[in-house]
Order: C-alpha cells, then sequence, then structure tokens
C-alpha cells in the first residue's frame, strides 16, 4: 500500500469484448459532469515499457510475459498510481491486478507465481470487475476482430469469465470492496453510473485549503 494514501483507487477490468474501454469513458464523463476531478489510466501504459508489452505479448509467453507486465505495473505504480493517491486524486485504471490474475493465467502462469511478483503493488480501494455471457463477449470479439492470441481459443470467453469469478473472490478475502457488473443487461452509462455511486466523495485535491497567516515574532 501506498505510504501517506489519501486518494481513492479504482481499478476495472473483465475479459476482452465486455465493453470495458466504453465504460471506463462513460464514467470518466460522469463524474467530470459531477463535478469530481478524476484521473484516468490504462494498462499497459504508454510508456516506452508499457508500449513494449503490448506490442510484444502475441510473442512472448508464460512467466516472462507476466515478470513484463508486472515490472510495467510497478513502473505505473511508481509514476502515475502513487502521485496520484499520495495528492489525495481520484484515480481509475483501465485494467490492472485482476487483468493480471486471469490473462497469465490463461498463459499458464501459476496463479501463486502471480500473487508473489506482484505483492507489492498497491491493492485498489474499489476493484469492479464486468462481466458478460460468453456468448455474447464471443459475438462481440469476432465483430471486432482477433487482436490476441488468446482469442483464437473459442472456450476463452468462458474461462475469462469462470477466473475473473476468481479473481473477485480473492480480492474479496484481501478486503478489497469488489464491484461485480454483468455488462449483457447494463449500458455503459448504467454501469458508470453504478461504479460513481460506489466511489465516496472525496475534497478536491486540487483546491489547497487556505492557510492563516501567522503574525511573526509572537
Amino acid at each position: 500500500m501506498s505510504h501517506g494514501r489519501s486518494g481513492w483507487f479504482v481499478s476495472i477490468d473483465g475479459p476482452s469484448g465486455v465493453g470495458k474501454s466504453t465504460t471506463v469513458k462513460a464514467l470518466h464523463d460522469l463524474l467530470a459532469e459531477q463535478g469530481r476531478p478524476v484521473t484516468r489510466t490504462v494498462e499497459p501504459t504508454t510508456s516506452a515499457l508499457g508500449t513494449f508489452t503490448r506490442s510484444h505479448a502475441n510473442e512472448i509467453h508464460g512467466l516472462a510475459l507476466a515478470c513484463l507486465v508486472a515490472a510495467t505495473r510497478y513502473e505505473h505504480v511508481e509514476t502515475v498510481i502513487d502521485p496520484a493517491l499520495r495528492a489525495g486524486e481520484l484515480i481509475v485504471s483501465d485494467r490492472y491486478l485482476p487483468s493480471t490474475l486471469v490473462l497469465q493465467r490463461l498463459d499458464g502462469v501459476p496463479f501463486e507465481f502471480l500473487i508473489d511478483v506482484n505483492r507489492h503493488a498497491p491493492l485498489p480501494d474499489l476493484a469492479v470487475i464486468l462481466t458478460a455471457e460468453p456468448g455474447l463477449i464471443a459475438q462481440r470479439v469476432a465483430e471486432r476482430g482477433i487482436t490476441h492470441r488468446w482469442h483464437l481459443d473459442p472456450t476463452g470467453p468462458g474461462h475469462e469469465v469462470d477466473l475473473y469469478r476468481d479473481a473477485a473472490a480473492y480480492l474479496t478475502g484481501r478486503g478489497v470492496n469488489v464491484l461485480v457488473l454483468d455488462n449483457s443487461t447494463y449500458t455503459p452509462s448504467d454501469a458508470a453510473h453504478r461504479i460513481a455511486d460506489a466511489i465516496p466523495a472525496l475534497p478536491l485535491a486540487s483546491v489547497p485549503s487556505p492557510t492563516p497567516s501567522t503574525p511573526q515574532g509572537t
């Protein structure tokens, strides 16, 4: 966990094709409309390391990819997440630890290894897990086109849904507030409102509290 943490950290994860990025954008827009400043970020990041990870995820496999994803996450924490939390900001990440606990397990990496290599990454205050019927997810992936080797497995969507359920149970056991939303029935706007309702009101970190002047020499 971050020392001196006064902000609030939300992660949003779910299977490919579940509408995650659309929901993240809808949440960002809703919070902005409500006057609640939010920092939006994504994994893998757009840094050189994050770009390398994203562009080579089809060639690098197993333990090597799991370590690379963890390295990218630690850079993300150090450069984006921790500074935001220390500043008292609300930060929303499009993918975080739950995605690792699913995608790297699909790649054959043991759960215990993933927990160990990510043990220094701060847990979110709210972990949102988006899910949907596997058939609907498969249809959306097919319409969008195959973009990753995991999409080549026709049973992949069902496995992803099951593993995200396991990830939600693990995080709940660690004391994380977990919100599971079925995007088979929710629109991105509906999901955004449910998530926003679960985020507490925070003081505006960008507005410093006035400091009364202290007379000198008293």
